[in-house]
Parts: structure tokens; C-alpha cells; sequence
């Protein structure tokens, strides 16, 4: 996927009001516009100005396209960083909805996920505040145990030039104990105002996770990568690994092969029922990086007639 640079599409500057913006806009979507232009990428073209205005003319998609930075380049491969959206708080209007236009892989990596669980608001004298959606990053420790967090959500507007900016909030949100990622904390009364004597609306947290440098996660089960000498693989150990609730002793089984996976039930996430833990075996070579480490190898390949490869053979001609 190609990074694309939305304020080159429209010739602005990354600092432009949003009226620069229309204007930019509609001098290139006249200029393009399949009835009158006469170019063979006229159509193409019309549908990129369409997307970058889909983008900068809404300050809630401008504010989180603007986190990318400037130092990406039109055209250099993009996928976006984990986390990129985190507290963003956004309005309930879908990102990719409302006109039908097809947007590209670029715009739906970064929009297409975003507020699609808005709730429609009857307007009126005194009408509810319209729901409102972030998504929070929290540690896996914080789905075993539970815990109370403090976020800072940054909450896009316009100032009385036209300029995008960006309020802060703080909140305090206690995190219950077996959370997953995907699932969402509803804060009542903390989105939109309401009008006239309407109520506020609501906001809803969606749980991630930040990246953990032992631990992998999937739904409630949870992964972790146990490194192992080969004469351990071979013989079996009892070798002591760690867990998100404290270190256990794991007992490797002999003659255990790499990837091999060896289930700790009960030690995922909790839950009812709580997810599993998965040991994964992964084979490690001691290097062989002075004459007594290569003789120590020249003797185990004189102890051994093994031929990694004599299933090819087999298959040669």
C-alpha cells in the first residue's frame, strides 16, 4: 500500500484553513470533472481530489491524518503504525460513508474502521448529544487484573481563523478485569452536549492493546515464544517461564520439535471461560563463534547419521 500524501493532491499547504481547502477543492474537482475535462486520467484524478477533500475538509479525519507526520512521501509504502488512532476522540459520523464514493486501500486502512457504530439522533429543541468514540491503549497486565487508568483524548476543532486544533481531556476509567481488544467501556453523559435541555451523549472506549515485548494475543488466548537449547528440545527440561500472573515451571517434553505448542489452560485473559496460555517452542542455536564451540559441533555431527533433507530426495530428478 502507497502512503498518500492528501495535502500535494490538493495544493495546499499542511497549515491551511479549511476555507483554503474548498477553494482548492472545487477549482480541482471542476477542472477534472468527467463531463468537462477532456484528460485520459481525468476520472482518476477527480476521484483522488475527492478523497483528499473527504479527508481535510473534516477536522476529526484531518487531526488523525496529520499524526502520520510530514515525513512521509507520496507514493513510498505505508502501513499505518500500531496504535496511530489511539485517543482520537471522534464524533459518530461514519468516515466512509454518506456520499458512496469508493475510496482507496489507503483511506479504508486508515478510515474505514472508524465510527461505524454511530447511533442516528432525531434532531430537535431538545435533543440528545450525539455519541462520541475513542480507542485506548492498555497494558495485558491491566486485562488480568483489572485497573484504573488515566487517558488524554484530543478532541479536534476549529479555531476562529479556520485552523484545526486540538483540545485535551483527561478521564479516569477503571478497566475490568478480562477485557479483550475490540470491546468497548461506555462513559454516560461524557460525548456531545445536548441541545436545549437534551441530554449529553455517550462515549465509548475501545480497547487495544500495547504492543508486549514477550506476549502476543488473540482474542483470550495469549502466546508466548519459550526459546530452547537443542539438547533441551531433545531430552525434555523443566525450564521456568513467565506469565502475566507470575513465572511457572513449564515441562518440556523430550523430543519436542520447534513451534510445537504446549497449552497452559486457564492462563489467558480471564474470563468465563477464561483463555488459554500457548507456550511456543522455538529452537535456539548456541553459536558457534570459537574453535572449542566448532569442535563441540564437529562431534555432534560425527555422533549423528541425520540428513535434515532426505525428503528431497524423493523429489529430484
Amino acid at each position: 500500500m502507497k502512503f498518500k500524501d492528501y495535502y500535494q493532491t490538493l495544493g495546499v499547504e499542511r497549515n491551511s484553513t479549511q476555507d483554503d481547502i474548498k477553494r482548492a477543492y472545487r477549482k480541482l474537482a471542476r477542472k477534472y470533472h468527467p463531463d468537462v475535462s477532456k484528460s485520459a486520467d481525468a476520472e482518476a484524478r477527480f476521484k483522488e481530489v475527492g478523497e483528499a477533500y473527504a479527508v481535510l475538509k473534516d477536522p476529526e479525519k484531518r487531526v488523525a491524518y496529520d499524526q502520520m507526520g510530514s515525513q512521509w512521501q507520496a507514493g513510498q509504502d505505508f502501513q499505518p503504525p500500531p496504535g496511530w488512532d489511539a485517543g482520537f476522540e471522534f464524533s459518530g459520523a461514519d468516515f466512509a460513508a454518506g456520499d458512496g464514493a469508493e475510496f482507496s486501500d489507503f483511506f479504508e486502512a486508515l478510515f474505514g474502521r472508524q465510527g461505524r457504530r454511530a447511533r442516528s439522533h432525531r434532531a430537535g429543541a431538545h435533543a440528545r448529544g450525539q455519541d462520541h468514540h475513542a480507542r485506548v491503549l492498555i497494558d495485558l497486565k491491566d486485562a488480568y487484573h483489572g485497573a484504573r487508568r488515566s487517558f488524554s483524548l484530543r478532541v479536534p476543532s476549529l479555531d476562529a481563523q479556520g485552523h484545526v486544533a486540538v483540545e485535551e481531556r483527561k478521564l479516569d476509567v477503571n478497566i475490568p478485569k478480562g477485557i479483550r481488544a475490540g470491546q468497548h467501556l461506555r462513559l454516560t453523559g461524557q460525548g456531545a452536549p445536548g441541545y436545549g435541555q437534551g441530554p449529553a451523549g455517550d462515549l465509548y472506549l475501545e480497547i487495544a492493546f500495547n504492543p508486549d515485548p514477550l506476549f502476543r494475543i488473540d482474542d483470550r488466548d495469549v502466546y508466548l515464544d519459550v526459546p530452547l537449547a537443542p539438547w533441551e528440545a531433545a531430552l525434555g527440561k523443566v525450564v521456568t517461564v513467565p506469565t502475566p500472573e507470575g513465572s511457572v515451571q513449564l515441562t518440556i517434553p523430550p523430543r519436542s520439535a520447534a513451534a510445537r505448542k504446549l497449552r497452559l489452560k486457564g492462563k489467558g485473559i480471564p474470563g468465563n471461560p477464561p483463555g488459554d496460555l500457548y507456550a511456543v517452542l522455538a529452537i535456539v542455536l548456541p553459536p558457534a563463534d570459537n574453535e572449542r564451540a566448532r569442535q563441540a559441533w564437529r562431534t555432534l555431527a560425527q555422533a549423528f547419521e541425520f540428513d535434515p533433507r532426505a525428503h528431497f530426495k524423493g523429489g529430484l530428478s
